[in-house]
């Protein structure tokens, strides 16, 4: 198995001091959390499609969301749903790291935001309009409103950062890659502070018809690593985590939730759609060399878990191909049976899911597990939360396109 490039001699430590997150099972923080430490999931009957046009009739929407609430209508007009998400985690997670902006410290901030797909719903509506309805005029904004790195951009212009701002795309890699890539600029005193997460919002009939023909959604729910399990539920939302010096941040006296350690990436080289274990392995290790920590030093990872038939048992394989007898003494489950398969926002929802479960001691559990499944033999945290003290937790995303991305916490030993 190839080796990931040694750890640099001088780095530095990084803190996570903010984080924003709205989602189908909460539109703030505290939401959100709630939700996860109840094992409350925020899977139900889809309702921005009409009934009767998928052969899957339930997903994981953001709900009771006003866009007016948090948006001016000149400003809407500009914002795809996907972008809107990524502003308002960002908001959130600005306000909680207590965040004062000076002119140094906006030109030395980066923002790195994932998203898979950008704005799909004003995409979909634009064809719509041209094809179906016949329409000979376009939107003038839809280009600023589809483009993925909108949500980024309106970050920027927000909060006046003038720093490095980029979006990634890589499926459902997307999140992670990206906090990843923030959390290196950070740690190599590339950049002072990061906004790093991603946001989705996929909800269009057109992409939807997409999801349907590939055949792994679920007739149902999400049941990660349960025998029955049917398939995936697709979600959507958006979060942010923001990332500073651990120096800095002591020296500010605001409260850390974790540190982040590691990041690991690989390409599978296998297949368009089928993941590989060695691939996401190999991502594994890349993380844990890259934070400079052992596999007996993990004690939580958030899977990937994504309830596919395929996914699961694979992920299983990677991680006791890492872990070895270890694998037996992890706990190990998957949020997505809770807030959705958010695409490229995944890895975002779960990265601030590792956040919260480091600093408030309480594990989240894989919610509507039924029945056990040789071929995934981990202790997956069936259906309620676990209180639990663990030093350092692993965030999974393996994405279509053999794609993998890993990230490493630790748990802050101040509060």
């Amino acid at each position: 198995m190839a080796k990931s490039p040694s750890k640099p001699d001088m780095q530095r430590r990084v803190a996570i001091t903010g984080v924003g997150v709205i989602s189908a099972i909460g539109n703030n923080r505290e939401e959100f959390w709630e939700s996860l430490s109840k094992g409350r999931s925020g899977i139900g009957p889809l309702r921005s499609i009409p009934a009767g046009q998928l052969r899957f009739p339930n997903a994981a929407e953001v709900r009771n969301y006003e866009a007016t609430r948090h948006f001016e209508e000149k400003d809407l007009s500009l914002l795809d749903r996907f972008a809107q998400f990524g502003v308002i985690a960002a908001r959130e997670a600005v306000q909680d790291a207590g965040v004062r902006w000076t002119p140094e410290l906006r030109e030395n901030t980066c923002i790195v935001t994932g998203s898979c797909v950008g704005g799909q719903t004003t995409e979909d509506k634009g064809f719509v309009d041209l094809y179906r309805n016949n329409s000979p005029r376009v939107n003038p904004f839809t280009i600023p409103r589809t483009m993925a790195n909108a949500a980024a951009s309106r970050i920027s212009l927000e909060f006046g950062v003038v720093g490095p701002t980029y979006t990634i795309s890589t499926a459902c890699s997307s999140a992670n890659h990206a906090i990843g890539q923030a959390f290196w600029m950070v740690r190599n005193g590339s950049a002072e502070m990061a906004l790093a997460g991603g946001s989705e919002a996929i909800f269009s009939l057109g992409f939807l018809k997409a999801w349907e023909a590939m055949r792994v959604v679920s007739p149902d729910t999400c049941r990660p690593f349960s025998k029955d399990r049917h398939g995936l539920i697709l979600g959507e939302g958006g979060a942010i985590l923001v990332l500073e010096p651990w120096d800095a941040a002591m020296a500010r006296g605001i409260h850390i939730y974790a540190e982040m350690i590691g990041f690991g990436m690989s390409s599978d080289a296998f297949h368009i759609t089928q993941p590989s274990a060695d691939g996401a392995a190999r991502a594994i290790l890349a993380a844990l060399r890259d934070g400079g920590i052992a596999p007996q030093d993990i004690g939580y990872i958030n899977a990937h878990g994504t309830a596919t038939q395929a996914n699961d048992p694979t992920e299983t394989t990677a991680i006791r191909s890492v872990f070895g007898p270890h694998a037996d003494r992890l706990a190990v489950s998957s949020t997505k049976s809770m807030h959705g398969h958010a695409l490229g926002a995944a890895g975002a929802l779960e990265g601030v899911a590792c956040a919260l479960a480091l600093a408030r001691g309480m594990l989240p559990p894989t919610a509507n597990f039924t029945e056990a499944d040789p071929a995934c033999d981990l202790d997956v945290i069936p259906n309620q939360a676990r209180p639990a003290q663990v030093d350092c937790a692993l965030s999974n995303s393996f994405a279509f396109g053999g794609l993998n991305a890993v990230l490493a916490f630790r748990r802050s030993p101040v509060s």
